[in-house]
């Protein structure tokens, strides 16, 4: 197994971890800036980073060695979205984020990634991530932290609907880009 699926497999291996950290860690906080800081969810949140950074560089390192193979393009998007997945439902139960915004946030996910297996399935094409999907999922990652860190200054609320607004319009796009494959199927 080489590099970058390594680091795919340790993001995935971090999920249960950041978890545990949630669900186990008490409840010792201070408050700074307005919000209450819980040490258990400043933890998670190095966790829940270094798993994110993780992305960035299995890609990274696949890409300039040339090790991109069937398995990390298949487990690094599973690994993605079972990562934020599993944050987005833990801000909701600990009331950090609304659910409508992570229902259309998970929503979104699954439409994406089964319009990637009928591609793939149908035309042997695949969907490329494209900027706005990548802000989208900076903005995603980058709210989690923040919201996980107290919110201070409303950064992670900010970040979370910068992320449904780049959320709704790359699933737009993704689909628009793509329409050609339900022509003549409904």
């Amino acid at each position: 197994m080489n590099l970058p699926n390594k680091l795919t497999c340790f993001r995935i291996f971090l999920i249960p971890v950041f978890m545990l950290i949630i669900i186990f860690g008490g409840n010792a906080h201070v408050e700074f800036a307005g919000s209450t800081v819980y040490w258990k969810l400043v933890i998670a949140a190095v966790v829940f980073a270094v798993a994110s950074a993780t992305d960035w560089f299995d890609g990274h390192i696949a890409r300039a060695r040339n090790l991109v193979t069937n398995f990390g393009k298949f487990a690094d998007p599973l690994a993605d979205k079972m990562l934020t997945m599993t944050a987005f439902i833990f801000l909701v139960e600990l009331k950090l984020a609304p659910a409508w915004v992570i229902a259309i946030i998970v929503c979104r996910e699954l439409a994406v990634t089964g319009l990637r297996l009928i591609l793939a399935e149908n035309k042997g094409q695949v969907l490329a991530a494209k900027m706005p999907g990548k802000i989208k999922t900076t903005c995603q990652m980058l709210s989690i932290i923040f919201l996980l860190i107290g919110d201070i200054y409303y950064i992670g609320t900010i970040l979370l609907y910068l992320a449904l607004i780049f959320t709704i319009y790359s699933g737009y796009d993704y689909f628009k880009q793509s329409g050609s494959v339900f022509k003549g199927s409904m």
